[in-house]
């Protein structure tokens, strides 16, 4: 994901130095270039040569260190880098960026950087509160630096409060929102659907089917990255949403229609991946329904066709549906297309090895009023990015 793309992470002094190691991992796994530059402070809490072995390139603390092949790194660096992650960052280093005091190797390459720069303040609670410190950080953010507020919690000083580094994992997502993919949906707002439905029988049981969420997730996740302003309305999941993405949890068919309608005006790219019920129970029975010795027959109801409703009233809305099948997949898709007044739809077979619930793969068909492709098996990652670059190439 991150492959030609160059990180450079600045290190310094406080103890969760140590955690950058991982970020610096998790990077490199995306086939990221990642140099370092660390504070002298910072070698207090970690060794360079940690992020040395992991980068193979030489962590760089001393601006006037001889041994590195002629050129002026400081500059080189920041020439090179996509974007600019300081974490930690202390006090000490958000006041000297803030009034363009280069003192050292890692405020003169950020000094001398253009590359988008992630600031993630890291300290004891009173010092982040500090109105020196609030100020100087205005002053970042008015030069566009992106401020990542610290996480709450208890300290290493046992203080109890904001102030701690979010974990590498939340900083890596700050990282591929910034670089992983171009901004092509950019002012676009897009509305996702994933998972499935529960519809009641009583207040102890009720009637759902086999999604995850995963494709529509997925969906979202890629859509984010591309620069959009992304809503997703999901049913009951068990995976963790994207970051940076508006979530409106919903439990039932109806919930699921009226949050869809609410944001479907606003909207320019609506893509249902979402398994709606077709049928909920007729009456949902407010106390638990005992076990008899009989069979029980349950009567059920139509719920509301919500991909019908947005392709009635559709205006300027891109309006993408999902196609499970188990037999004739293309001719049904096909149907679906003209009878709901869709632009595109995804078209998946359940019985086919990879596809469907459940997976982290899928096989999917793209399908239009005039134009059909069959996809091979991919991650549903790699899917949503298919899907995407399909909506864009006809909008």
């Amino acid at each position: 994901m991150l492959k030609g793309k160059t990180v450079v992470l600045g290190v310094t002094g406080s103890i969760a130095a140590y955690k950058i190691a991982s970020l610096a991992s998790m990077l490199i796994k995306q086939h990221a270039d990642v140099h370092v530059i660390m504070t002298q402070n910072a070698t207090n809490f970690i060794h360079p040569t940690a992020f040395e072995t992991l980068t193979r390139h030489k962590c760089l603390v001393d601006t006037f260190d001889r041994d590195f092949q002629f050129n002026v790194k400081h500059v080189s660096l920041a020439q090179q880098a996509d974007v600019m992650m300081i974490a930690p960052a202390s006090a000490n280093v958000i006041g000297k960026l803030a009034h363009g005091i280069a003192d050292d190797m890692l405020t003169t390459t950020a000094m001398a950087c253009k590359a988008p720069m992630l600031i993630v303040p890291t300290m004891n609670t009173n010092m982040y509160e500090n109105p020196i410190l609030q100020d100087n950080l205005k002053v970042l953010a008015s030069y566009g630096k992106k401020i990542i507020e610290p996480a709450s919690g208890m300290l290493a000083c046992r203080d109890v409060g904001k102030g701690k580094m979010p974990e590498p994992e939340v900083l890596f997502q700050h990282i591929l929102r910034v670089i992983a993919f171009d901004k092509d949906l950019a002012g676009k707002k897009v509305l996702v659907t994933a998972g499935p439905t529960q519809e009641a029988i009583d207040p102890v049981r009720y009637i759902t089917n086999h999604s995850t969420g995963k494709m529509g997730y997925a969906i979202a996740e890629n859509a984010m990255l591309r620069g959009a302003d992304v809503t997703l309305v999901t049913g009951p999941c068990a995976v963790e949403p994207p970051m940076f993405v508006k979530v409106k949890p919903v439990i039932s068919a109806q919930d699921m229609y009226e949050a869809v309608t609410e944001e479907y005006d606003q909207t320019d790219i609506v893509i249902m991946t979402a398994a709606v019920a077709d049928y909920r129970p007729a009456q949902v029975s407010t106390e638990k329904v005992k076990k008899q010795d009989s069979d029980l027959s349950i009567p059920l109801v139509r719920t509301k066709d919500i991909l019908a409703t947005l392709g009635a009233s559709k205006t300027h809305q891109f309006l993408c549906g999902f196609s499970m099948e188990t037999q004739n997949m293309l001719e049904n898709s096909r149907a679906k297309i003209a009878k709901k007044n869709l632009d595109m739809i995804v078209a998946n077979n359940l019985k086919v090895a990879g596809a469907g619930f459940g997976t982290d793969t899928n096989v999917i068909t793209l399908i239009t009023k005039d134009f059909e492709k069959e996809l091979p098996l991919m991650s549903k990652k790699e899917a949503a990015g298919c899907i995407l670059n399909a909506i864009l190439e006809r909008m």
